[in-house]
């Protein structure tokens, strides 16, 4: 093995420390790893910038761009909302799961998936039933739907484009879709036989349709007029008038010791905990305000251009770990954070000095007019909207037009699926689905930068012959078991790795070790790319390997071994069924 191949080597092992332990942000680590393999000269610069012009890296935007259109008019709030109806907890789970597979197999799947959490988490709480029990399953759905098809994941489109640098054909619009369609069909039988005695069963965690996503945490000022002023948080007795809980008594900017025995003055700050309906009739008849440094006044409440929104903290956002404080110059204009709620834990900061973390849910008031931007921040989800605008039919039907004829003219290859996806942005615009200031905001340039940067790696593992001696290893251990075995052992590593990393930077890893080791069996590759791909799109045993599970790992109320519990067995049985059938549909 040569010194590039070694150096390569470091190179990777470097990236899969940086990108497992999530001290830095991915797209940081993807152009430290740019970087790193165009200055060891194991790429050239112009294969070092590559990524930026891959056809991949291209359609993934674009698609951000549709799925957005999609979303901004109203047409996927229609599909989610038909299932309001739906009474029975078994028939209700099944159909969420298989609209929400089929849309997240052409619409990018978080935008599906912040699109039926309000729903579902609504007609739980109106019909009786745990949404703990849905939730699960509804992030699988959009995970099994995305292999369905070239365009359902990033990752698919990714795997697609270094199948083709490396001298394979590629793979067509529907190609996954055989697989795709019976891993899915595995997948729902599965979840809708076992799922109801593995998932648990939290029904304290559960919205309600007035927006109650559990206890949020915001700050009251005392005003002149108010009744409590003179009497000590105890004897208030808060919590049992309104079920709202003092947590702190901040005076003069600074905590209070012992707040319960504390008299109550003018102008103190309560931070407090509670249901936000209650929270807000303990501030109407306690004459308390919203403390003034969120900048917020009544008369904001009762304007009419006023949303009041609960927003999720995504997965890989860049507001994690920074406080509200810190964030000012880059938030979100036009709206203002009035309450924080994190699972499992207590806030007993000021909410501007409290670093957020992944998956914790802010309540926000915001300017209708923006609202849109709100949407498409890619660190951010809308969970739900109080008084959401109504969809635009004569809009969602011209978005859900321009999606049809997107895949369609690349399905009968008029049009290769970057132009048509390009075409289709463009249409976007022209037909008013989206302003041209949107289109920017609709991507989420993280995971752009993400592709352009882990694509070089990829080259460099392939051209120093580092895949190559990995590969070798790999046939010197499974070998002498044949392809098939060496196809579970690749399939294995990428699920493995995908639990822990990024799913693209995985695929990435493992295109060229897993065509390495098909060459190195006199083996056809093309097998073995569709289990990089298939195993780097679905991750079922974390709540933390995919940003759907993410999502729902709050809002349900889980714990990890939830996730690890139901999760592990799904990951298995999609080994498996993979396994059998990818070599009949891509003999080895």
């Amino acid at each position: 093995m040569g010194l590039d191949a070694i150096l390569t080597l470091l190179v990777l092992l470097g990236g899969i420390v940086l990108f497992a332990s999530e001290k830095l942000p991915v797209d940081l680590v993807a152009m430290i790893l740019l970087a790193a393999v165009a200055i060891l000269g194991l790429v050239s610069p112009a294969d070092a910038l590559s990524g930026f012009s891959s056809h991949a890296t291209i359609t993934v935007a674009a698609m951000f761009v549709l799925s957005a259109g999609l979303t901004r008019t109203g047409a996927l709030r229609v599909v989610g909302r038909m299932f309001a109806r739906i009474r029975n907890t078994w028939l209700f789970t099944l159909s969420v799961m298989v609209s929400l597979a089929a849309m997240s197999a052409f619409v990018n799947n978080t935008a599906a998936l912040a699109v039926f959490l309000p729903v579902v988490l609504s007609v739980a709480a109106s019909n009786g039933f745990s949404a703990s029990k849905v939730l699960i399953p509804m992030s699988y759905a959009a995970q099994m739907g995305g292999v369905c098809t070239l365009i359902g994941t990033s990752t698919n489109l990714l795997v697609h484009a270094l199948a083709q640098d490396i001298g394979l054909p590629g793979f067509s619009l529907f190609e996954f879709a055989p697989l795709g369609l019976i891993t899915t069909a595995a997948g729902m039988v599965y979840i809708m036989i076992f799922g109801p005695i593995l998932l648990p069963e939290r029904r304290s965690a559960e919205l309600t349709q007035t927006y109650e996503l559990g206890k949020f945490i915001t700050e009251l000022r005392v005003m002149p007029d108010s009744p409590l002023i003179g009497q000590s948080v105890a004897d208030a007795g808060l919590g049992g008038k309104f079920g709202v809980y003092v947590l702190e008594l901040l005076r003069d900017k600074q905590k209070v010791w012992s707040p319960r025995a504390q008299s109550i003055t003018v102008d103190d700050i309560l931070l407090v905990r509670g249901d936000w309906k209650k929270i807000n009739e303990l501030k109407t008849r306690a004459k308390l305000e919203l403390e003034p440094e969120f900048e917020l006044r009544d008369a904001q409440f009762q304007g009419e251009d006023q949303v009041l929104a609960e927003v999720l903290i995504t997965p890989g956002s860049r507001y994690v770990g920074h406080s509200l404080t810190e964030l000012r110059p880059h938030w979100q204009p036009g709206s203002v954070v009035i309450a924080i709620q994190r699972r499992g834990e207590v806030v007993r900061e000021k909410l501007r000095q409290t670093s957020l973390r992944m998956g914790d849910i802010l309540l926000m008031l915001a300017k209708s007019d923006q609202m849109p931007s709100l949407r498409n921040d890619a660190n951010l989800a809308v969970l739900s909207e109080q008084d959401e605008d109504s969809a635009s039919p004569r809009g969602a039907l011209i978005a859900m037009a321009i999606m049809v004829a997107v895949v369609g003219t690349a399905f009968f290859g008029l049009l290769p699926i970057v132009l048509s996806a390009i075409l289709g942005v463009i249409a976007m615009v022209v037909f008013r689905c989206l302003d041209a200031d949107e289109v920017y905001d609709a991507i989420d340039w993280r995971v752009i930068i993400l592709l352009a940067g882990v694509i070089p790696l990829g080259l460099a593992l392939r051209d120093s012959g580092a895949a190559g001696a990995i590969a070798q290893a790999a046939v010197a251990l499974v070998g002498g078991f044949g392809p098939v075995a060496a196809l579970a052992v690749i399939y294995l590593i990428t699920a493995t790795l995908t639990e822990a990393m990024s799913n693209n930077a995985t695929a990435v890893l493992m295109t060229p070790i897993a065509v390495a080791t098909a060459h190195g069996m006199d083996a056809n590759a093309t097998p073995f790319v569709v289990a990089v791909a298939f195993a780097a799109s679905t991750s079922f045993a974390t709540p933390i390997g995919y940003q759907t599970n993410t999502m729902v790992y709050s809002a349900g109320g889980y714990r990890f071994s939830d996730f690890v519990k139901i999760g592990v067995p799904m990951n298995v049985l999609f080994w498996a069924v993979a396994v059998y059938f990818i070599p009949r549909f891509w003999p080895l």
